[in-house]
């Protein structure tokens, strides 16, 4: 049976421990991660925590809705046993029916048919480190071994300790300005995200500086069941000719390879960005958005 808690009648302890068995686990379905990225988040639970899908819940003028919150791509169903497209199916029509608009991500092994409710494919990009060093990187593009090339004729280094604020900083002075959606307190969230992962030790920081010292390029990895997410970076001017974010992911491939561990690229539908990640000889996959609009007329023709 699929039971709708709130927030606070959810068991930490058991939600936490089906996401940390489940054969799709993710570091962002666990308590405290959604606690930070979307404090009013409830749950669906089947019997006793086999199987949890939690709800990233939010109101806004008197209506219930779903919403993808920020630093988190997929949730979804999870599950201690193999899922059907039937048991995804059934935690969807088990949303509670006052949620009358969703847009929300499900994870690369939830596949429900369609229903009450849209699904509209996104996608991710995946890298196997299971394979020698050797065996990857046999598999990049010739333009990467190239921005390789440059970077280590370049002198580029990688220091062992890179502060959190250089690398949000980078991505501000850089991408972050044509980002619109990203303001402070989107920036305040991803620290607060940031801390809560290293206290578990399940934060990694990777930086490459110029000869001069100066931080070219950075990025954070979240660490958990088995998976390694590209969870945010940025890169200075600099790093557009140097090959600095190529030298990064390939020193962090480099770092772990022959581990059991999965590098998930975290996107992405743009294009350019899914040419990066396959460069390196990520392939693509597709996780689901299920989206639904029961808002009343004439605000759902006004939201689509």
């Amino acid at each position: 049976m699929i039971r709708h808690l709130h927030h606070n009648e959810i068991d930490r302890r058991k939600w936490d421990e089906c996401v940390r068995r489940a054969f799709n686990g993710i570091v962002y379905a666990y308590s405290w991660y959604l606690d930070v990225a979307c404090p009013t988040w409830e749950g669906l639970v089947e019997d006793d925590y086999k199987s949890v899908m939690p709800l990233t819940a939010a109101r806004k003028f008197g209506f219930r809705y779903l919403y993808t919150p920020f630093f988190v791509q997929q949730l979804g169903v999870f599950s201690v046993d193999k899922l059907s497209p039937e048991d995804v199916r059934r935690f969807l029509e088990a949303v509670p029916k006052e949620i009358v608009f969703w847009e929300y991500n499900l994870n690369t092994f939830n596949t429900p048919e369609r229903g009450a409710w849209q699904l509209r494919q996104n996608l991710t990009h995946e890298l196997d480190l299971i394979a020698s060093y050797e065996d990857l990187e046999t598999r990049y593009s010739d333009n990467t071994k190239r921005n390789l090339k440059k970077a280590l004729k370049a002198g580029l280094k990688t220091p062992p300790h890179i502060s959190h604020e250089a690398v949000i900083a980078l991505f501000r002075n850089g991408r972050g300005r044509e980002v619109a959606q990203l303001r402070e307190p989107q920036y305040d969230l991803l620290r607060v995200l940031l801390r809560v992962l290293d206290e578990r030790g399940m934060l990694h920081v990777r930086g490459v500086a110029g000869e001069d010292g100066a931080l070219q390029a950075g990025a954070f990895f979240a660490d958990s069941n088995g998976k390694v997410i590209f969870l945010f970076s940025g890169t200075s001017d600099e790093a557009r000719t140097s090959g600095a974010m190529f030298l990064l992911i390939d020193q962090f491939i480099r770092e772990n390879a022959q581990k059991n561990l999965v590098l998930d690229f975290e996107g992405s539908n743009d294009p350019q960005l899914a040419r990066f990640y396959k460069s390196f000889g990520a392939k693509e996959c597709v996780y689901l958005q299920a989206r639904k609009n029961e808002l009343p007329w004439p605000i759902r023709w006004l939201k689509k």
